[in-house]
């Protein structure tokens, strides 16, 4: 590795970013203390360190929200070693480990990083910058195309760029750059048939999967059945997986859904449950809340963000600093519809709602003069702390959606649902405890009420706010 500079190499539809590994000590995540910079809500505030020990070099996961993976499984610490490629989370960032010689810039961005060379060096002289951006350009523009459904503009798009590129260039570069559009062209023609059958396997996947869903719903099937129908429901998913990962669909027009079933898979691959399938009586209980908080609860919403919003923002803060998802801030609009002085008739007082047992078993005073479970950082501070306990407490697979399930109804009430589930995979798999109704009904709502805060939070404008 002597005379070569370590890099990380993320590379997307129009360009690759490189970060240069420098030192002994590399720090990456979304904060701006990081030595590389990622903003991407799957990315944590400090997601992993790189380490160089006596030459080798050592990729540590900072105990991160979404993980890191290696090759599909979730890691720890593992030596890097060129062309390693990682993953931020389960559908996170991609970075390739790279030795190569050192670039001018530390960070840098590379145009149509994929493309071969023309010809060889003692053929004609390489394309110059200009050529390449052009290039990347109408890739670019075809990319675009393609996604919005119009196949039959990527000639058009060549032919364009063809006429640019004759425009510009000297005749030595000419049929050069003809030759390369002509293959673009050919190359896309062919994409776009490939993506129509992809997109079409796809439907049927998804149909399949619907059937199996609303049977699943139906209360009268037994154990027996629901297992096959859940077994069969996993294959499903597995192979809209395997298609949804290859090449050419991720460059075809991706997936088509509604906005808040699109939320909620955003909001799943950050709580590091995803879940291809999701259930039509999940996102039903979702729209359901929604209508609500634009509805009959609107003005709870409106508060939340209005008046209300600088509080929002200070819990957002606390659970960043304490490396937990920042939308969880959102919980409080179900716990108390942001109001300090809310309480229950369970005694429940406060933002977060917490009874005076477990206000002071997380460390706030409660006494005759000072009632810190209506003090915004403090209680804030005290339900991060408690959320993070839940999380530890159910452990890994979808811990996170667990834990908001244990925050409503007790950790204790929770395990005793799931440890009716026999299999201890699926006590961690909060889908199967959902589709198989080992939750209790009120925690079955509680979850989609917070969710459906979190969304009209990320977009109120969409909402009416």
């Amino acid at each position: 590795m002597a005379g070569k500079t370590a890099w990380l190499v993320q590379k997307s539809e129009e360009a690759a970013t490189r970060y240069a590994i420098r030192g002994e000590l590399t720090r990456l995540g979304r904060s701006p203390d990081n030595d590389i910079v990622l903003d991407d809500p799957r990315v944590s505030s400090h997601h992993l360190e790189i380490r160089l020990v006596d030459g080798v070099y050592r990729l540590c996961d900072l105990n991160s929200t979404n993980g890191t993976y290696l090759s599909g499984e979730r890691i720890t610490e593992t030596v890097l070693a060129p062309p390693a490629v990682f993953q931020l989370g389960s559908s996170g960032p991609e970075l390739q480990f790279v030795m190569e010689d050192a670039l001018p810039d530390a960070n840098q961005t590379l145009a149509a990083p994929d493309l071969p060379p023309l010809m060889e060096q003692n053929s004609a002289p390489p394309i110059s910058k200009e050529h390449e951006k052009m290039l990347s350009r109408a890739v670019a523009r075809a990319r675009r195309a393609r996604r919005s459904g119009a196949f039959d503009q990527t000639g058009m798009i060549m032919r364009a760029m063809l006429g640019e590129a004759l425009h510009r260039s000297s005749k030595k570069f000419k049929l050069a750059i003809a030759i390369l559009a002509i293959a673009l062209a050919g190359v896309s023609v062919y994409g776009a048939v490939e993506v129509r059958k992809l997109t079409a396997e796809k439907e049927a996947l998804d149909a399949q999967m619907r059937k199996i869903e609303l049977r699943l719903e139906q209360s009268s099937q037994d154990p027996a059945e629901t297992q096959q129908l859940l077994d069969r429901l996993d294959v499903f998913q597995g192979e809209e997986k395997a298609l949804e990962n290859t090449v050419l669909y991720r460059i075809g027009p991706g997936r088509r859904e509604d906005p808040v079933a699109r939320g909620i898979r955003s909001l799943m691959a950050e709580f590091g449950a995803e879940t291809y399938s999701i259930p039509p009586e999940f996102l039903d209980a979702v729209n359901r809340f929604i209508a609500r908080y634009t509805g009959v609860d609107r003005a709870t919403t409106e508060r939340a963000l209005g008046e209300a919003r600088p509080n929002i923002e200070t819990m957002r803060r606390v659970f960043e600093q304490e490396n937990l998802p920042a939308d969880l801030a959102y919980m409080a609009v179900a716990e108390s519809g942001m109001r300090a002085d809310e309480t229950s008739d369970s005694g429940a007082v406060g933002w977060w709602q917490f009874t005076a047992a477990t206000a002071k078993h997380f460390g706030l005073r409660i006494d005759g003069r000072i009632d810190e479970r209506r003090d915004v950082r403090k209680s804030t501070l005290a339900a991060a702390k408690y959320i993070r306990e839940l999380i530890l407490d159910f452990g890994a697979g979808s811990s996170v959606m667990l834990a908001l399930a244990a925050y409503d109804l007790g950790p204790a009430k929770v395990k005793q649902a799931i440890r009716r589930v026999s299999d201890p995979i699926r006590q961690r798999d909060f889908w199967y405890l959902y589709r198989t109704r080992a939750l209790p009904a009120e925690t079955r709502d509680y979850v989609p009420k917070v969710i459906a805060a979190m969304i009209i939070a990320r977009n109120p404008a969409a909402f009416g706010f």
